[in-house]
Parts: C-alpha cells; sequence; structure tokens
C-alpha cells in the first residue's frame, strides 16, 4: 500500500467507525433496536415502524419477497401480522438496509451510480439465495434469514465507497477514484468487519457473513451463511475462495 492509499484508507476507517456519518438518519433505527432488545410488547415495535409509512410499505413488501412460491405465499393482512412473522432480527436488518439505501440515493455522481450498482448486485444475489433454497430437499432454513443476510453480501464495498464519497466532499484535495478501488479490492475484509461492529448490527449476522465468505466454518446444516456461500461463490464474489 502507497503512502496515499495508507492516509485515505485511515480516513475512511475514521469515517465508517462513525456511525451518524454513514448511516445518517438514526431516528427511527435508534428505538427500533432499542424496542427489539428490550423484547416487549410486538406493539412497540409496530407503532415505531408505523411512524415512517415509508418503512412500514417496505417491510410490508420485504414481508412477502423471501417466500414467494412457498408455504407462505400470500400477502400479510396487517403491519403487525409482517412483523411477527419475520421475526425480531429480520425486522432490524430490513430497516437497516432500507435507511442504507435512502443513504445511498443521496450521493453524488459518479459515487452514486457505483455504490447502487453494488446494491443492484445484493438484491441479485438475495433473489437466487432464496431461489436456492427451493432445491434443498429438506431444510428449516429461514428465507428471511438468507434474505437478509444476502443483502449484506458486499456490505464492505458500498460502506467503504460511501465514506470515500463523504472523504473526498468534505477534503481540500480530490482523491482518485482508483486509490479506493485498489483499497477496496485489497482490504475487503478489514472494512467489512469493521463496518460490522461500527454500525451496531447483530452479531449472528457478522458470524453468517464470515460462513458465507469461508472465513468461518459451520456445522448448522441450517446455516443461512452456507446457503449463500454457494450463490458467492458461482459469482467468484466470495472473500476467501474455496
Amino acid at each position: 500500500m502507497t503512502e496515499l492509499e495508507h492516509q485515505v484508507f485511515s480516513q475512511i476507517r475514521a469515517i465508517i467507525a462513525n456511525e451518524e456519518q454513514v448511516l445518517g438518519r438514526r431516528g427511527i433505527l435508534i428505538p427500533l433496536k432499542k424496542a427489539i432488545l428490550a423484547d416487549g410488547d410486538v406493539r412497540n415495535v409496530v407503532d415505531i415502524v408505523s411512524s415512517d409509512p415509508a418503512l412500514a410499505a417496505h417491510l410490508l413488501w420485504r414481508s412477502t419477497t423471501a417466500h414467494v412460491g412457498g408455504a407462505h405465499n400470500s400477502k400479510n393482512r396487517s403491519l403487525k401480522d409482517a412483523l411477527i412473522r419475520l421475526g425480531q432480527v429480520n425486522i432490524y436488518r430490513y430497516a437497516f438496509s432500507f435507511y442504507l439505501k435512502e443513504r445511498l440515493d443521496e450521493l453524488p455522481q459518479p459515487y452514486k451510480k457505483l455504490v447502487l450498482g453494488y446494491w443492484r448486485l445484493t438484491e441479485s444475489i438475495a433473489a437466487s439465495a432464496v431461489d436456492s433454497l427451493k432445491d434443498l430437499v429438506s431444510n428449516n432454513i429461514d428465507p428471511d434469514e438468507v434474505q437478509t443476510l444476502a443483502l449484506f453480501s458486499v456490505f464492505g464495498q458500498m460502506i467503504a465507497l460511501t465514506a470515500f464519497a463523504y472523504l473526498n466532499a468534505e477534503s481540500d484535495e480530490s482523491f482518485p477514484l482508483g486509490i479506493i478501488k485498489q483499497i477496496i479490492d485489497t482490504q475487503q475484509q478489514t472494512l467489512t468487519l469493521e463496518a460490522f461492529d461500527s454500525l451496531g448490527l447483530d452479531e449472528e449476522l457478522k458470524e453468517e457473513f464470515m460462513i458465507a465468505h469461508n472465513l468461518r466454518q459451520t456445522r448448522n446444516p441450517n446455516s443461512a451463511g452456507l446457503v449463500l456461500r454457494r450463490v458467492l461463490s458461482m459469482r467468484g464474489l466470495l472473500l476467501n475462495p474455496l
């Protein structure tokens, strides 16, 4: 790593460590996380989600996408029904990804175009991973866990590119895109795991991400990470190739 790349890498890591700067809007996520951790009445979670109609509509949509063609292929009659079926962990992951996408939409060009390319990739990976469940003869894998995990498949790349956009916007000098490309190509694992820790995502998501990228092994046949690993391997996206 050159001296300039090391300088940019250090600054990007500092930005990633500041969740407010990276994610921006935390108004819903903070009370939502507190309500989920309190493991209280689902009505509290429903009230929080309902306070943002766009998020509520998104969760209603997400609550059906992972189960198309399956036993749960029916529209939830209410937001409460949808949230109960999704489960607390998936609610927070979906909400986080929703607000992250909002943040990405606000980035200036050319970063917006590049980072939304990563976003489209994650949606494609998620669809493929959920679709692959049909080929499993018998499993107890939650399709929503597979889908929420898949939405973080290239999380480190998205966050690093977002941080780089903020760095260039605030810096007196403009760093070329080639620098962030080199950093992403060589430091994906570090950037990704630091992003998971800094942004307050659940530990199980981080563990399954590591399984998905062949950075950790498991004997759990119902691991969502193992399902995703096959998809990532076929696409040549594993951090640690098989």
